[in-house]
């Protein structure tokens, strides 16, 4: 059984019907300060498969030892953390305590009851502003750029720790690059509490009437248009990607870190390009000055995670488009 901490939010969700597919059980974990319950019953609806809902933080030990005592964990996918980069630049303890403090609960947990496979939602902020692009796994990480990659940065390395001192760990940590789109089904998708700080979301609220303009942060960086480029991947292959490393998991001892991307990097204004030619909708933007803690451009080397998880994105950047679009339609429609 996977217990998936943070299971009700935009990864763990879509992480949660791909498990579950794939014949895996589940356990989720969540606080739902940033996610709704009615995610449950979407993953539920989608699959047909009922499945343990524990509503705690994950930083408290109480409550998680309950979760192991109560079912058969055999791994952890761990999604619980705060991921806003701006809020991290404004509100950086608020981002150390909780990224930090819900990992350490869990490895104490875990060791306690003998269960040692363990795979770490990470970022591709690690790498802060890369020497280059594409970025492989073995490029330089630490340098970040703002405090939430920052607090990645530090797990991987109590994760590596951790490693070292247990022979029997098997972690592994994966690199998100850009996650957008939604689940097909338009049942499941991204909703930011508040405000977006995203790029999809705010297109698509944009798009359909709930902001009035898309704030576009920056258009003098060093790239081909003057905006920000990002490796986009539709957030279904990036649970597929999920499944892919428990597999490798489950059979491997010691750490290894893969990238999930596409391999390819989409401006700002490519994006909202993009969505434009697949809805018909025109999206009114603005030009404003740059974020703190944003950096000109990053896309993935994804060949590890080819050759040795047999995986790939397979999605488009028109899919993510189309499927992101579907889902804010329908939670328009619920809404009103």
């Amino acid at each position: 059984m996977i217990l998936l901490t943070g299971g009700a939010g935009f990864i763990g969700s879509h992480t949660a019907v791909e498990l579950l597919n794939a014949g895996y059980n589940i356990v989720v974990a969540d606080d739902f300060s940033n996610s709704r319950w009615e995610t449950i019953d979407a993953i539920r609806h989608i699959t047909g498969v009922r499945f343990p809902v524990y509503n705690i933080n994950v930083a408290d030990k109480n409550k998680v030892e309950k979760i192991f005592e109560e079912n058969n964990i055999d791994g952890i996918i761990h999604f619980a953390g705060f991921k806003a980069v701006s809020e991290s630049v404004s509100e950086p303890i608020k981002y150390y305590r909780n990224n930090i403090d819900t990992t350490l609960t869990l490895l104490e947990v875990m060791r306690s009851h003998r269960v040692h496979c363990f795979i770490f939602s990470s970022s591709a902020a690690v790498y802060g502003t890369p020497a280059s692009v594409p970025i492989s796994e073995d490029a330089e990480v630490g340098n970040c750029a703002n405090p939430y990659g920052r607090t990645k940065f530090y797990i991987e390395q109590i994760l590596n720790d951790v490693s070292f001192s247990d022979s029997e760990m098997s972690i592994v940590l994966l690199r998100y690059f850009n996650p957008i789109g939604a689940h097909p089904s338009a049942l499941l998708g991204e909703l930011p509490q508040g405000v977006p700080s995203n790029l999809m979301p705010l297109i698509t609220q944009t798009a359909s009437g709930n902001v009035k303009y898309l704030k576009i942060f920056g258009k003098d960086y060093p790239t081909r248009d003057g905006t920000g480029v990002r490796d986009y991947i539709h957030v279904v292959d990036l649970a597929k990607g999920h499944v892919a490393a428990m597999q490798y998991a489950f059979n491997h001892k010691g750490i290894e870190v893969f990238n999930l991307g596409t391999g390819n990097g989409y401006s700002v204004l490519e994006v909202m390009a993009a969505f434009e030619r697949n809805t018909g909708i025109k999206v009114p933007y603005k030009f404003v000055p740059r974020r703190n803690g944003d950096i000109p451009e990053c896309w993935a080397c994804v060949e590890k995670a080819s050759r040795i998880l047999g995986w790939k994105a397979e999605k488009t950047i028109d899919d993510m488009c189309c499927d992101a679009w579907r889902w804010q339609k329908h939670i328009s429609f619920l809404n009103e």
